[in-house]
């Protein structure tokens, strides 16, 4: 007969308990509670366990927030040539993940919190099935920051206003806008011609 370990330290009070994690089976909890209150810490040691102990177990609880998500983004930094493909963290949003667009961490390109237009129309007018989001700084266009020149060069110079300061571009995964996509090189054009008209 298998001996099974008895009387472990609960990791949230000490309190000795017989349950366990059900996923990795090495954290020992005395209640669901304690268990659901550690799992912002454990979940980052949180392994499957490749045995058994019986059938004395809590179940792991979920993550109290969704994972964050990443997903590619077109970056036009003003003293870059050429645009380039980066990858994005976003978050769920906190009121109703399952219905909101995740929000992107965008801190890392802007000095200040960023504006943003969501392109729907691509070349000629016609509707974008995937439309594109754009950020910016509203203070660089307004100073007359330096000219983008990635931007400049995907219109060959040819806007009637350039655009000043970084810009970020993610494609939402659809017209309901729930959530984003890899954007990508098959973009620009639609870009392209949104630039062209900026006014």
């Amino acid at each position: 007969m298998q001996q099974y370990p008895t009387n472990q330290p609960c990791r949230v009070c000490g309190r000795a308990t017989t349950q366990w994690c059900s996923r990795c089976q090495t954290a020992w909890y005395c209640s669901t509670e304690h268990a659901r209150g550690d799992w912002a810490r454990h979940r980052e040691e949180c392994r499957p366990a490749s045995h058994g102990y019986g059938n004395n177990m809590i179940a792991t609880p979920p993550p109290a927030e969704p994972q964050s998500i990443s997903v590619s983004a077109i970056l036009f930094v003003a003293e870059e040539e050429r645009p380039r493909v980066v990858t994005i963290n976003c978050r769920p949003p906190h009121h109703r993940p399952s219905n909101g667009c995740p929000i992107p961490f965008l801190q890392p390109y802007f000095d200040s919190p960023p504006e943003s237009v969501v392109l729907t129309q691509g070349l000629n007018g016609e509707p974008l099935r995937f439309p594109l989001h754009i950020f910016y700084s509203p203070i660089a266009l307004a100073k007359a920051s330096p000219i983008n020149r990635a931007i400049y060069h995907i219109t060959s110079g040819a806007a009637p206003k350039p655009w000043a300061g970084t810009a970020v571009v993610l494609k939402f995964n659809g017209a309901r806008r729930q959530g984003y996509t890899d954007a990508g090189a098959n973009d620009l054009p639609a870009l392209s011609a949104y630039f062209l008209t900026y006014q």
